[in-house]
């Protein structure tokens, strides 16, 4: 399978001459089983008054069971609008142009907003970027919880918080506690758990988190990915991880999408993408990455810096 993929300045607006031909997807074992989620040449469009503009032009890629695949790229690259594609919940002025969105074997693109919307929750599961957005303000966050299981399953509000306090333990929270609390009771992290466990208690087949660590410090996010990584393995569940920061992904991610204006530039296996990237702008973003001893060598320059400052000020004196 060779890929055919939009000339990044050009997204949307393909002519003969203008496709990139790229190396074939590395196949794996997990590349066999049936896919959870394939997109194939998928397009949007805004419109803005008489004007049309391509936001996401010809992307394609497959998400196995258990796999986790990173869409990365800058921000503006079209990521996000990809994932509002495939939940159905992109705003009046962009829509679905070209292209098929195949979740477990059906092509759902062509469905109603109201029929899409029985797939949001249950089958997909969708973590919000600002952990704040996850939740109502005024509404404890148990209320919320069982709310979301009961619209999803026949059971009654006793079954259902029991459900929602072992989902919160399972995460790693103290759940009698969040479960009595408001959002604005918890820390930044502990919301963003919460949001993970209201998320994955109904075991949807794949859940789309979209920049989930970007508004927290970084032990906080590395304990929030720990515990996604975790509900995957128990679940089985596929993950597409959105993110523009590479080093998370090379530590987290099964294959790697980079997105750059609208279009997917290279797609692979983690390891091949790592260490064999064929792209310009992939190979740019990899040599971004400072390495373990430059970020060393750059703290022991700041320390000599700051010595040379206090030593003035010092002799100054």
């Amino acid at each position: 399978m060779t890929r055919q993929l939009l000339n990044p300045k050009e997204s949307g607006n393909r002519t003969e001459g203008e496709q990139r031909t790229l190396p074939p997807f590395q196949e794996t074992s997990s590349s066999r089983t049936t896919p959870v989620l394939q997109l194939n040449g998928l397009t949007v469009q805004i419109q803005q008054g008489r004007r049309i503009t391509p936001i996401v032009g010809d992307a394609s890629f497959t998400i196995h069971p258990g796999e986790t695949l990173a869409l990365v790229g800058e921000s503006g690259s079209g990521k996000s609008v990809t994932a509002g594609a495939i939940l159905g919940l992109l705003p009046p002025s962009m829509r679905v142009t070209a292209g098929q969105i195949v979740f477990q074997g059906e092509d759902i693109a062509p469905w109603p907003v109201k029929k899409r919307r029985i797939l949001c929750g249950g089958r997909i599961g969708y973590v919000f970027q600002d952990y704040q957005g996850s939740f109502t303000p005024f509404i404890k966050i148990g209320k919320q919880m069982i709310e979301t299981i009961r619209s999803h399953r026949r059971l009654s509000a006793k079954q259902a918080k029991a459900v929602a306090l072992e989902s919160l333990d399972q995460v790693g929270l103290p759940a009698e506690r969040v479960f009595d609390s408001y959002p604005f009771q918890l820390s930044g992290g502990q919301l963003q758990r919460a949001a993970l466990a209201s998320t994955m208690v109904l075991r949807p087949a794949i859940l789309i988190a979209d920049e989930p660590t970007t508004a927290l410090d970084v032990l906080t996010g590395e304990r929030v990915l720990d515990v996604m990584d975790r509900l995957k393995r128990q679940t089985g569940c596929a993950v597409l991880f959105i993110s523009h920061d590479l080093r998370l992904v090379l530590k987290r991610a099964d294959s790697v999408a980079v997105m750059r204006g609208g279009s997917i530039v290279e797609w692979g296996r983690m390891n091949a993408i790592r260490d064999h990237a064929r792209h310009p702008y992939t190979q740019m973003l990899l040599k971004a990455r400072p390495s373990l001893s430059e970020i060393q060598a750059g703290l022991v320059r700041e320390d000599e810096d700051e010595l040379v400052v206090a030593c003035k000020m010092g002799g100054s004196a």
